[in-house]
């Protein structure tokens, strides 16, 4: 199978990748952009994806342009629900990439993460799959998520301390 896996950073990519892999996928990531502030932590997360791809041989297609202002736009005024918007934009891309470069399937390393709504990301990339007609590839990678931290610690890789959008920065820090 040909599966392409929207990846949000390198670490979160180590457990589903090898999981995939054994599964005998033919994976290929790709990097969205546009929900990671600022720039500079976009761009550390995809230099950090950049070197980790390279020693595992993962090939990436990064997105181009950083629409932060488009991201913003369309949270503004439903921060409560800003993850439900966020999980869609970044499938739905996904899964129009996937339709354009003929995968059978896509899926995600958001399933990976202990932190993320895991059941809303299930329910959007199944109806986005239906949407866009590639199928959702569904698989909780949640099991694998201490070898996944102790691997990413093992290889040096950085770790960054929240999801991504600015929200989520600030409540990391202010509670």
């Amino acid at each position: 199978m040909k599966l392409l896996l929207h990846v949000c950073c390198g670490p979160c990519a180590i457990y589903p990748l090898r999981v995939l892999r054994q599964d005998a996928a033919s994976v290929i990531g790709f990097f969205y952009r546009h929900n990671i502030q600022p720039y500079s932590e976009c761009l550390r997360r995809q230099e950090t994806l950049k070197d980790y791809a390279e020693q595992v041989d993962l090939k990436v297609i990064y997105q181009g342009g950083y629409n932060l202002e488009g991201f913003l736009r369309n949270v503004a005024y439903r921060e409560a629900n800003r993850c439900t918007y966020c999980y869609h934009d970044r499938l739905n891309s996904t899964a129009l990439m996937a339709r354009h470069g003929k995968f059978d399937g896509f899926s995600t390393t958001l399933l990976y993460s202990k932190f993320q709504k895991h059941e809303t990301i299930k329910s959007i990339g199944e109806a986005v799959g239906r949407s866009v007609g590639v199928p959702f590839y569904y698989r909780d990678f949640r099991p694998g998520w201490k070898e996944g931290v102790d691997e990413s610690k093992r290889l040096g890789l950085y770790r960054q301390q929240y999801c991504g959008c600015v929200y989520s920065e600030k409540e990391r820090f202010y509670k």
